[in-house]
């Protein structure tokens, strides 16, 4: 649940999304990328401008920001298409491409501006599990964010809740416990940090914004999920949403939604 974010663009270049998360999407052409902790993209860069040196600018959310003296900045360097002969030797730097100096792009408005995740629909098998309405999974979760501050050997700390529960690791190994006869997962780990979830069922989740610090992405292991309803919308999809395995769960307004099916065993395919 990591608060960091950055805001990346590749100036004078279009940007088209067709991957999220190790899922592929609907091509969706976009100028800017907010990407957050742990969130994976794959996109195509048509290069059909001018060749030229240009910005590649990734601004974060906290930290320093802006790009004085190139910080938050790399270079795209463009290199003629022209030269496609291999019998004939090479021709110099200097005649194929941009020349080794610093972009004069300036930081424009976006045209088509940043990613809507509303607006990336998955290319195999889109569809939410469970009925199409608020409620219509099988099992239903409300997981709000926090903060609980601790004071350890004298020095204030904080830590991540949910639903007013912090993780607090096994004192005992979990192996240890099974051998000594633990057989649930509640008897391994403090009150408030198991939510037990039948087989082959639709789960709901829904993410309360507004988290300290936030916006922060959440992430869901050993499964993708459908957004259901994502950060800055109030529409709900259930016919193609995006399908992803981190999230963000927004400001306060917003009312973030995943679902997914429990058909994942927890063993390699073939156990």
């Amino acid at each position: 649940m990591q608060a960091s974010e950055a805001t990346i663009k590749v100036f004078a270049e279009n940007l088209t999304i067709i991957e999220a998360d190790g899922v592929l999407h609907e091509p969706l052409s976009m100028d800017s990328i907010q990407i957050f902790a742990g969130q994976r993209y794959s996109f195509i860069m048509t290069a059909d401008q001018v060749i030229n040196n240009y910005w590649i600018r990734a601004n974060p959310n906290t930290g320093p920001a802006g790009f004085a003296g190139g910080t938050n900045s790399a270079i795209l360097r463009c290199r003629s298409h022209l030269w496609i002969d291999p019998s004939q030797s090479k021709p110099s730097p200097s005649n194929i491409g941009a020349n080794e100096s610093e972009p004069k792009t300036p930081q424009d408005t976006l045209i088509n501006g940043l990613v809507n995740e509303v607006n990336l629909h998955p290319l195999v098998n889109p569809g939410a599990p469970g009925g199409a309405f608020i409620g219509g999974a099988d099992v239903q979760l409300n997981l709000a964010l926090g903060f609980n501050p601790l004071i350890i050997i004298y020095k204030a700390t904080l830590k991540f809740t949910i639903n007013g529960a912090t993780f607090v690791p096994p004192t005992v190994p979990v192996l240890l416990q099974i051998l000594s006869g633990a057989q649930t997962a509640q008897s391994l780990l403090p009150s408030g940090s198991v939510y037990t979830l039948p087989h082959f069922a639709s789960i709901e989740i829904t993410l309360a914004g507004g988290a300290v610090g936030g916006p922060h992405p959440f992430h869901l292991h050993g499964h993708v999920f459908d957004v259901i309803r994502s950060a800055g919308s109030s529409t709900y999809n259930y016919v193609n949403p995006a399908r992803r395995d981190v999230v963000s769960i927004g400001n306060a307004s917003d009312n973030v939604t995943i679902w997914f099916f429990t058909d994942n065993r927890g063993l390699p395919s073939g156990d």
